[in-house]
């Protein structure tokens, strides 16, 4: 393919508005998608055993972790450490019916704690094995208030048995609904960033990162895909089908992924120990960008550091006008093959696994991290393709599309924005800057730290800033502030 003769930003920017990989620019503003005033409506609860847990009569945990852009997600006092989502979908009628179980680790004494979710029917809730009263609380019911205490250091399970059809979200950000969706062959998940307590209960925040295990009953004819290795295919009587797959790194809730439709397994050369694998409509032909996810891995290994999972490949699904960084399984909009850039939104999406995925967000103010590396990666491409005078030329572009059009805080875009050209095209001119400031050597030196210290975690934007000037040795405040807070363009620098 040849070099791109408009700005990727075109496409990463406008043709999708997406989550994970492109968005439409908003502007910078005060406006929370989430409302922190806590309305506070009880529903009917279930009667109870007594838990078996020692009382801690403290206080009831909060509703939310606080989180600047989305106050009402996520939640304190314990640490998740895996999730069982065990789900039978019924994709004619968009119904699900399962069990989420929740292994997690008590962090501060209370007397009740709560978990993200939404929407569904809630048959019961038990800890280590006994039921427990809930209630439902918050705006829109998004809490389930969990009446069990919490007391520090003590692990326990808590499992929610539910059934309905679940009612994506729709953040200001994107244009679209997130979450469960469908679309002519079934169904998928998109969940960036609020969508995943839409349809199995969570901590759904990107600081608490836990293994999973998903085992998704489809009807007959029809293959259920998750993230991870596919570790088991069992029929039913009834004709269906069960597929368990294990995450076993650690993954943010926005990153899990199910979806069901007919699809088959493409199986490609690994490269090295990583497995690659697609799923794909079966009148599809694998697209030739596709086959290029070998050499990308081999590429950005050198740069990023080793590939931090097991496997990675792409499921390919209509109605979907985006392509989304699904831990090791990206949701691939069918949309993108009439693109002649597709083969850089493999590239963006394939960089996510690195910063994003095993390095994620502290807080959804510290998007850029994710964007903002990913779309220097198709810059790194596009260098690595072309070479360095191509790449300047590609740089210019984008930011002379950024030079004319109003734009958000990099570092502090606001929910409106969280996934517009500033994230994106200047979140990756800063990095461009970070290098021809710090040198080569020393700026992907950097990068591969970054992946070293805060890989299967998450980390902010103070925490790259003071790495980078750890690891160049120089006073970097300066290009931070002009780059990631200031409203004012700085001028690109020269390689």
């Amino acid at each position: 393919m040849g070099r791109p003769r408009r700005p990727l930003v075109a496409v990463l920017a406008f043709s999708m508005a997406a989550a994970a990989c492109s968005g439409g620019a908003g502007p910078d503003t005060t406006a929370s998608t989430a409302s922190t005033t806590a309305s506070t409506t009880a529903t009917t609860t279930t009667p109870t055993a007594t838990p078996t847990q020692a009382a801690a009569p403290h206080s009831a945990a909060p509703n939310g972790l606080g989180d600047p852009y989305f106050p009402g997600l996520g939640n304190t006092g314990y640490d998740v450490e895996h999730y069982l989502i065990d789900l039978t979908v019924e994709p004619a009628l968009n119904r699900i019916e399962g069990t989420t179980t929740i292994e997690a680790v008590a962090t501060a004494d209370y007397d009740s704690f709560t978990l993200d979710f939404a929407g569904l029917d809630i048959a019961d809730i038990t800890i280590d094995g006994a039921a427990v009263d809930y209630r439902r609380e918050g705006p829109q019911e998004s809490e389930l208030r969990v009446e069990a205490p919490l007391v520090t250091g003590e692990s326990f399970s808590v499992a929610v048995a539910y059934s309905g059809i679940p009612d994506p979200t729709e953040p200001g950000a994107l244009g679209f609904p997130t979450g469960w969706l469908t679309n002519r062959e079934g169904t998928f998940v998109a969940s960036e960033p609020a969508g995943a307590h839409t349809w199995f209960p969570c901590n759904d925040h990107p600081s608490d990162k836990a293994a999973f295990t998903f085992r998704i009953t489809v009807p007959a004819g029809m293959t259920g895909v998750a993230n991870g290795t596919l570790v088991d295919t069992a029929a039913t009587a009834a004709g269906a089908a069960t597929f368990v797959w294990e995450m076993p790194d650690p993954m943010a809730t926005y990153l899990a992924t199910v979806v069901v439709a007919p699809l088959e397994r493409i199986e490609h050369p690994p490269m090295g120990d990583v497995v690659l694998r697609d799923y794909l409509p079966p009148s599809m032909d694998v697209p030739e960008s596709f086959t290029l996810t070998g050499d990308m891995i081999d590429f950005f290994d050198d740069l990023f550091g080793p590939y931090p999972f097991d496997e990675y490949g792409h499921v390919v699904v209509s109605g979907f006008p985006a392509a989304l960084e699904t831990q090791t399984m990206t949701v691939f909009g069918e949309e993108w093959f009439d693109s002649p850039f597709t083969e850089f939104v493999v590239a963006h999406e394939l960089a996510h696994q690195w910063f994003g995925d095993a390095v994620s967000p502290s807080t959804w103010r510290d998007v850029w991290l994710n964007e903002g590396f990913a779309t220097y990666a198709e810059l790194l491409w596009v260098e690595h393709l072309y070479g360095a005078a191509a790449m300047q030329a590609e740089a210019a572009t984008r930011y002379a599309d950024l030079a004319g059009t109003p734009h958000a805080i990099t570092g502090d875009p606001q929910p409106e924005a969280l996934f517009g050209m500033s994230v994106y095209q200047r979140g990756g001119l800063t990095l461009h800057a970070l290098r021809a400031a710090a040198g080569d050597e020393a700026f992907f030196e950097i990068l591969r730290t970054w992946m070293e210290r805060y890989g299967s975690g998450a980390a902010s934007t103070a925490e790259f800033i003071a790495l980078a000037e750890e690891v160049s040795g120089a006073d970097l405040d300066d290009l931070f502030q002009a780059w990631l807070y200031s409203s004012q363009l700085p001028p690109l620098p020269s390689p």
